[in-house]
């Protein structure tokens, strides 16, 4: 899940919770011990020492000026691509808008070059019991909402137990953990957590948003509002109209702005989003000028849509940026709470049907690579046969789970690359059958004599050039297979309700994995409207490796656990995986320039530029 962190990596990114965790407790302290730090980190010391002046990624004398334009490409709670009609981003009811959790600060922040730490924010520092079950957020006394009312360790507290009982459903599951959250004075906020608590559940406690308990008093956080709540972000709520623009303007007024984590950011005079439903119109508006920042994601315009006058001239530039965060598991996701997917030969069979090869070549331009592994192009993604390591934590699950998990792990089979592989294709059907479905004339009827029919749910065109063809070879198998378009808001009710066949989705990985993992694939996330479980997961053997990856110690320890996972997911069948790519795609007017410096977890672009003024004279901006 993702919302728009502009100036930092949020408390929830992908649709998961920041991943990021303690510092772990030093040996030999006595168990009424505490640790102050001015930061948190997984599995050893932070990178930044206490007095560090700014990150390294950034200019610290960047002009805060200009308007960055651009479009959402990223949601997350209850927010949608196409439109908005709440400003509550945090609760179940509406459609929520882009960029609303730039106006909200949080207890920590985190580091574009360490994969899992934090460092203060509102809180100046944090104490914690050599058990860590107890937390004591320092808070800055300057902290500030953006009307000059003071900001409290009991608003902290108070956030806390408002997203826990009255949030969106992940915040709610996120949150499960706490105990209790009350300040101690209005400089100290004491978290408590259960004894069971996962590794990263303070991590996520740190980078939960702080509203204001007086604004919220009088008004009903699960409802759906239009009204600029009250923030203490670095941006605040300009205009807007719902559903086709939304503007922030920076604070000048903004009590944070010389902390050192956020030196060098924030530096926009105005952030404005514009909703486009169609990503051509969106493409034709970029050229126009009126985005002036945009990350490409269709291949056809990356290609050969870069030749009008503007690009032609130089005015609008084109780059190719690494990213060193992790590959998101993009993929149609099977949902097995329908009858046709109960058996996992037949979601195998239907995987066959997806021709990658094909795909990559004739509507892809060769760019992408096949995602095979939930935990892609990290060193937790499994290979080959299982270790000494991984058969280790794997042995209890004997006779649990399919006998490959303790072989080589499922890798879908590469095709001739013809678009309608007979040899997969005949194996497909094999399975099929094999699982108890028949057929009658051309047509393939499930075990109960059914019809076999699946309903790819989509809410834009962009897909049909990719998910045509796999139609195409699934009705070679018998199977009715269709793709249904409907309006955004329709979509996300029919997901969050699961209310659909097959779907496709992209979820963000994260480095250090941990809690988040059990909403995309927990049992209990499995029932739970609004999860981000869409293929209805529940299984004890994956509900146990959850939990012993939301409590890994140290890293190989999570590395060899998360493989372990990865075989098993694997084996479930519960996806066809599709593609990925490791770089992104961006065009921008050249109005900007840039830090020497791109964070080594992400490609800081555009949360690290400014705008230049000589540049954007010389464009006619």
């Amino acid at each position: 899940m993702a919302g728009f962190w502009l100036t930092r990596r949020g408390a929830l990114q992908g649709s998961a919770a920041l991943a990021a965790a303690t510092l772990l407790p030093r040996s030999g302290l006595a168990d009424d011990a505490t640790i102050e730090s001015h930061g948190l980190s997984s599995f050893g010391d932070l990178a930044l020492p206490p007095d560090f002046k700014h990150f390294a990624y950034v200019n610290p004398e960047a002009p805060k000026a200009g308007q960055l334009t651009l479009q959402i490409t990223a949601t997350g709670g209850n927010q949608n691509f196409d439109t908005f009609d709440t400003l509550n981003i945090f609760s179940a009811k509406g459609d929520g808008a882009a960029g609303m959790s730039a106006c909200f600060d949080t207890l920590m922040t985190g580091n574009g070059d360490e994969p899992d730490s934090l460092y203060g924010l509102v809180a100046r520092a944090v104490r914690y019991s050599a058990d860590r079950l107890e937390y004591r957020f320092l808070i800055r006394p300057e902290a500030r909402f953006s009307d000059g009312s003071k900001l409290t360790a009991a608003d902290a507290g108070f956030s806390l137990n408002l997203l826990k009982i009255k949030g969106h459903p992940i915040y709610m599951r996120l949150l499960d953990e706490v105990e209790s959250a009350q300040a101690e004075s209005d400089e100290v906020l004491l978290v408590r957590f259960a004894p069971t608590r996962s590794r990263d559940a303070h991590l996520i406690v740190a980078g939960m948003p702080i509203f204001s308990q007086i604004y919220w008093s009088t008004r009903d956080f699960t409802a759906s509002t239009l009204e600029a709540p009250l923030g203490s972000g670095a941006y605040r709520l300009g205009r807007f109209e719902t559903g086709r623009f939304i503007e922030f303007e920076r604070d000048p007024n903004y009590w944070a702005k010389d902390l050192p984590v956020n030196v060098g950011q924030n530096n926009f005079a105005k952030i404005r989003f514009e909703y486009y439903r169609e990503r051509q119109v969106a493409f034709e508006a970029f050229k126009a000028g009126e985005l002036n920042f945009h990350e490409e994601l269709t291949v056809a315009y990356w290609v050969s849509g870069y030749d009008f006058p503007a690009a032609k001239e130089g005015r609008v530039k084109t780059e190719t940026l690494h990213s060193g965060a992790p590959v998101g598991s993009q993929a149609y996701y099977m949902n097995m709470r329908r009858e046709q997917f109960a058996d996992p030969r037949v979601r195998e069979a239907v995987g066959l049907a997806f021709d990658f090869e094909w795909t990559n070549k004739n509507v892809k331009y060769s760019t992408t690579k096949r995602v095979v592994s939930y935990f892609q192009n990290t060193d937790m993604e499994a290979k080959g046969a299982p270790g000494p390591e991984e058969l280790a934590i794997l042995a209890p699950f004997r006779g649990k789970v399919p006998d490959e998990v303790f072989g080589d792990v499922y890798t879908p089979p590469v095709s001739d690359g013809s678009g309608s592989d007979r040899q997969l294709l005949r194996k497909a059907n094999e399975l099929l059958l094999a699982a108890g479905c028949k057929r009658e004339g051309g047509a393939l009827k499930l075990p109960s004599g059914k019809p076999f029919v699946i309903e790819f749910l989509d809410f834009s065109d962009f897909l049909q050039p990719v998910t045509f063809p796999y139609l195409q070879n699934l009705q070679k198998l018998g199977i009715d297979a269709r793709l249904r378009v409907v309006d955004s808001a329709q979509f996300k009710a029919r997901t969050e309700n699961f209310d659909f066949d097959v779907t496709v989705a992209r979820f963000s990985g994260a480095l250090t994995p941990g809690l988040e993992l059990s909403l995309f694939y927990g049992s209990k996330a499995a029932g739970q409207t609004g999860s981000r479980n869409l293929a209805g997961v529940a299984d004890p053997a994956v509900d146990a490796l959850l939990g012993a990856i939301a409590n890994a110690k140290s890293r190989d320890e999570l590395n060899f656990t998360c493989r372990a996972l990865d075989r098993v997911l694997r084996a479930g069948r519960y996806w066809t995986p599709m593609y990925y790519r490791d770089d992104i795609w961006i065009a921008y007017w050249n109005a900007f320039s840039r830090p020497e410096h791109q964070p080594r977890l992400g490609t800081g672009a555009p949360d690290t530029w400014w705008w230049d003024e000589e540049k954007a004279k010389k464009i006619g901006l």
